[in-house]
């Protein structure tokens, strides 16, 4: 288990590393599913990922001028999480439907708020537990999109063999 975030600057350096990586992969599956006429969810993901740019910028200006702690990179990514040899993203998106990536969308989200509600719960200091209480009202909103955006897609079985010949 992590050790509480105790100071601002820890908080704000993984705030911006969640919410970079939400708009990097929104931005990313708004691409991916426009390319296969999904408009709908296109449009979805093209505002979440809006909204995560807007969240980046507003907290970029909330740091200006502190010394934030470098972490790492890899605790917050949705996808390629892991060492070289895991899955190459060329192949997930070639087999991937659009509930493989509403499913990883849920996911990261779910991992979001739950951050956010662990920090608000262990930490001792009230200006991050008051920071954190507000991220985790936001991710919450994008647990419940990501959700009801499922409800419209039916789950399919991925066909590895066929994918990897």
């Amino acid at each position: 288990m992590r050790k509480p975030i105790a100071g601002v600057e820890e908080f704000y350096a993984h705030a911006l590393a969640i919410e970079r990586e939400a708009m990097e992969r929104y931005a990313e599956f708004e691409e991916w599913f426009r390319d296969r006429g999904e408009e709908v969810l296109a449009g979805l993901c093209s505002n979440l990922a809006q909204m995560e740019a807007g969240h980046l910028r507003e907290l970029e200006l909330a740091c200006r001028g502190l010394s934030l702690p470098t972490i790492d990179a890899g605790e917050h990514r949705w996808l390629e999480v892991g060492p070289p040899e895991s899955m190459a993203r060329e192949l997930f998106y070639r087999v991937a439907a659009p509930r493989h990536l509403l499913e990883i969308a849920l996911q990261a989200e779910c991992n979001a708020l739950s951050f956010f509600e662990r920090v608000a719960q262990t930490t001792a200091n009230p200006r991050v537990r008051a920071l954190a209480l507000e991220l985790a009202a936001e991710e919450g909103e994008h647990v419940r999109w990501a959700a009801q955006a499922l409800e419209y897609h039916p789950s399919r079985r991925i066909d590895w063999e066929s994918a990897l010949q």
